[in-house]
């Protein structure tokens, strides 16, 4: 047997969540799950800042650490280790990523089948997230088609964490909001998620400036296509993804705002042929938005 030491790098990003570690074991009496099919057993939780450390067999097996059951084969990273009897010590952190829902990464973890692993993990957490778009649609449509009347939309406004915006009577809280957004919400053409990222996350991080932020998002996710814009006081970023299975694009407008303790980042989704029809739209709703004292 051997030791494993694994330190996770304290981060704002993430910080609130715990980090699941297992360890691969094709013994059926005693594995637990199945990680991208590879057989595991849990050995323990990596909280922001701390360390684990834990015995494993000499021959060559896969660590990993995943943030939850439901996101396991996205939200999740391995490293590879080696056949060998000294001990080992990994580390690594939680990055920012809006696909993989700020997934755990180890350090110099150069693998090419992890690396693989990290590229087919950020799709699968886009489609995710394109889903989730989808699903909005469907049940903002469905809901809208039975509930109004047929009459134009009132102005109505939703909160949430000490923001309010305000948008119409043909939205609802989303019931497949991701717990990696703070809320987000639904009509038939337009979905909604938010994100709040406190200051006291991380020791400075309140001195960001929103294009010191907006570099972070991008620099931090797969958004090559990405752009900055603004209008009038509003500042965001403009991007396009594909759903791979229905060949649909969406349109993502991400408006940045800095408060007295936080960022937020709230985006607004619609599929790619709609964005010029909604953008004026998107405009006056992102310029609702209000933040409690």
């Amino acid at each position: 047997m051997r030791n494993v030491t694994v330190r996770r790098t304290k981060s704002f990003v993430g910080c609130l969540s715990k980090m699941k570690v297992y360890v691969e074991d094709p013994n059926p009496a005693s594995s637990e799950i199945l990680i991208n099919n590879v057989p595991c057993r849990k050995v323990g939780v990596l909280r922001n800042g701390e360390e684990l450390t834990f015995t494993v067999e000499e021959h060559a097996l896969k660590v990993f650490v995943i943030a939850d059951k439901l996101s396991k084969n996205f939200s999740s990273d391995f490293y590879q280790l080696p056949e060998g009897q000294e001990d080992v010590f990994l580390s690594g952190g939680n990055k920012f990523s809006l696909g993989t829902g700020n997934a755990f990464r180890f350090d110099n973890n150069n693998d090419p089948a992890a690396l693989e692993a990290r590229r087919k993990a950020r799709k699968k957490g886009w489609l995710v997230l394109l889903l989730a778009v989808v699903i909005g649609f469907v049940v903002g449509y469905v809901t809208t088609t039975l509930l109004l009347s047929g009459g134009a939309p009132e102005p109505k406004e939703f909160s949430s964490n000490g923001m309010s915006v305000t948008l119409t009577d043909e939205f609802r809280k989303s019931d497949v909001e991701s717990a990696k957004f703070t809320v987000a919400y639904e009509s038939s053409n337009v979905a909604v998620f938010a994100l709040r990222e406190a200051f006291s996350l991380a020791p400075g991080f309140g001195k960001y400036t929103l294009k010191q932020y907006a570099n972070l998002v991008l620099e931090s996710n797969d958004l090559s296509g990405a752009r900055t814009r603004t209008q009038g006081d509003l500042f965001f970023l403009e991007y396009a993804a594909k759903n791979p299975e229905s060949g649909d694009t969406y349109r993502y407008f991400a408006f940045l705002y800095k408060t007295d303790d936080a960022f937020w980042m709230i985006q607004f989704a619609t599929l790619d042929a709609n964005a010029e029809q909604y953008f004026d739209q998107i405009i006056s709703w992102a310029g609702s938005v209000k933040f409690a004292d």
